[in-house]
């Protein structure tokens, strides 16, 4: 049958054949390819051409749509850890006076890192199961609703206020995580194959937007609430109008977060299956159809004659179909017990937990920054709040959003591999340089190495840990890859802020030292983490300008499909 022929002049049989193999989902926000080509009955050849059209589609105003809706997870993830760190400090003022205790704050901050590597692991899992559609929103739903629940809650005698706060936290970071392996992949399955790695660099770029919304929001409440805040010189000095300015400006600034998930929620809701996923798991039902025509009854009525037929037609074909690997736990553990498969796992997941012990530790030094920049200092409430949220916002401005968008208009053309390994080499200089001169550097160049840093960790691993185990696995494995190199990212990040985080102020009151007396030695071992990374980034094939399925093939031994080229 035509590739071009169109629906309205198919006959009977034909129209039977097209509705058979529709599937369910809309255009809103990712183009249903698979239903362009359900008249074609053939599957090789439908797959072919569905994959065709997707991989050799121009860049356009629908990928702008499918990235904007993929990212709002991402600027929720960012927003909500940008606003936990100023929310603690307005927290604190209503329950601790300013104070509130170290391992509160590390609670707090932690719990959310703990329920992402839970859903990064469970929903990787299940979207392979399952598929895709099935649970892409559930995850947003989640962190839709732990985000209501967070700015409802309050203190009361039978209740620990922090113990229930860090619940719902490890709530909301259970569908934060199942964000990153479903729309990374989503994303990939869906993109054109000459732009994939800008089109998924610039879903995940959306964790910059949702730090510069955070700040802004922050500056705004702050500013709204300082007449109420501004006659309190230290946290002691609090009274009860700025407690409750404090207490209902980090529920409303906490709240926000649910904003642009409630506005995607719809577009979530209705995507169509991966035409990835949806083909190949309806090219294997033909697969094993065939390979039990023996012990079918074909002939038995109409239905039967036309199944039969199908599986004759597919019988003539049996020299071009291998059937491939079904999806298991056993055949994953077969799989990724060769060297040659393990080895890109290790890569993806080991430099993602290289990778954010120093991304989530290099906050630790924020202080000192913000001090630097003039933004600390301050004990008055209303100051402290103010200059903590403009200091952190020119801060991200400077490093964080330039890296992001420099590494979406270069992963095309320079690739994946050679921007993280420059990446991780670059850090583990500026590591070392801020570790082994410390003491001798002025606050400019404290200052200058920190932006610099927080640029090449955008423009370096930091974007690429999250894009090639999107595109490195075969289909029925993608996902669950993703999931478990994200997670071990996020175990990372949680050895950073506990154990790491400690570590800075290691033996400072017994030896009669200022406080923070160990962070060179911490940035030391930030430096050692960086070159653990650079060299297992050697591990990773590059995957750029590559379609899914030639990197599967290349890599994983996977039969190509969309090389069968039709005899009709």
């Amino acid at each position: 049958m035509s590739y071009s022929k169109s629906i309205s002049s198919l006959n009977t049989e034909e129209r039977e054949n097209y509705q058979h193999n529709l599937t369910v989902g809309g255009n809103t926000a990712f183009h249903n390819f698979v239903n362009d080509f359900a008249h074609i009955e053939d599957p090789l050849e439908r797959r072919r051409l569905a994959l065709q059209k997707i991989d050799e589609a121009s860049f356009g105003w629908y990928h702008v749509k499918a990235i904007l809706v993929a990212g709002v997870g991402f600027m929720t993830d960012a927003y909500d850890i940008f606003a936990i760190n100023l929310g603690i400090t307005m927290l604190s003022y209503v329950y601790w006076q300013g104070n509130m205790p170290s391992s509160t704050q590390t609670l707090l901050k932690v719990s959310t890192s703990v329920g992402t590597v839970i859903g990064q692991v469970g929903f990787g899992i299940i979207a392979d199961i399952v598929g895709r559609k099935k649970i892409y929103g559930l995850e947003l739903i989640i962190v839709i609703t732990a985000t209501i629940l967070q700015c409802t809650t309050g203190h009361s005698p039978a209740v620990n206020f922090p113990a229930i706060l860090t619940f719902y936290r490890i709530v909301m970071g259970i569908g934060i995580g199942g964000d990153y392996p479903l729309s990374s992949i989503i994303t990939a399955e869906f993109a054109t194959t000459k732009w994939r790695g800008a089109i998924m660099g610039a879903v995940f770029a959306n964790q910059g937007w949702g730090q510069v919304a955070g700040g802004i929001i922050s500056i705004i409440l702050i500013a709204a609430y300082k007449s109420e805040l501004i006659d309190a010189n230290t946290g002691a000095e609090c009274g009860p109008a700025c407690m409750k300015a404090c207490d209902q400006m980090w529920r409303i600034l906490v709240g926000f977060g649910a904003v642009p998930g409630l506005i995607a929620l719809y577009f979530r809701l209705t995507i169509p299956e991966s035409p990835r996923y949806s083909l190949d798991v309806n090219l294997q039902k033909d697969i094993e159809m065939y390979h039990n025509l023996d012990s079918r009854n074909s002939g038995s009525d109409e239905t039967d004659e036309k199944e039969g037929a199908r599986i004759t037609e597919l019988e003539q074909q049996s020299t071009q179909l291998e059937a491939m690997p079904k999806a298991s736990f056993k055949d994953f553990c077969n799989h990724f017990s060769k060297w040659r498969h393990f080895k890109i796992l290790l890569g993806t997941a080991g430099t993602w937990f290289m990778l954010d012990v120093a991304f989530y530790g290099l906050s630790l030094n924020n202080a000192v920054i913000l001090q630097a920049i003039g933004y600390a200092g301050s004990n008055n409430v209303y100051h402290k709040l103010y200059n903590s949220a403009v200091g952190n916002l020119i801060l991200i401005c400077a490093g964080a959003l330039p890296g992001y968008w420099v590494a979406v208009f270069t992963l095309d053309t320079v690739g994946r591999k050679p921007i993280q390994i420059f990446g991780f080499f670059v850090l583990t200089v500026l590591f070392c340089a801020i570790g082994f001169a410390y003491y001798r550097l002025t606050p400019s160049s404290l200052l200058g190495l920190y932006i610099v840093c927080q640029f090449f960790q955008n423009f370096g691993p930091n974007t690429t840990t999250f894009i090639i185990p999107g595109e490195i696995y075969p289909t029925r494995y993608r996902s669950t890859a993703h999931g478990i190199s994200a997670a071990c990212g996020k175990v990372g990040a949680i050895i950073a802020q506990t154990v790491l985080g400690t570590l800075i102020n290691h033996n400072c009151a017994r030896d009669g030292r200022e406080p923070n007396c160990w962070l060179n030695h911490v940035m030391e071992i930030f430096a050692l983490f960086m070159l653990l990374g650079l060299i297992l980034s050697f591990l990773i094939p590059e995957t750029k300008r590559m379609t899914l399925e030639e990197i599967s093939e290349k890599y994983h031994g996977e039969s190509n499909y969309s090389k069968y080229e039709s005899t009709k």
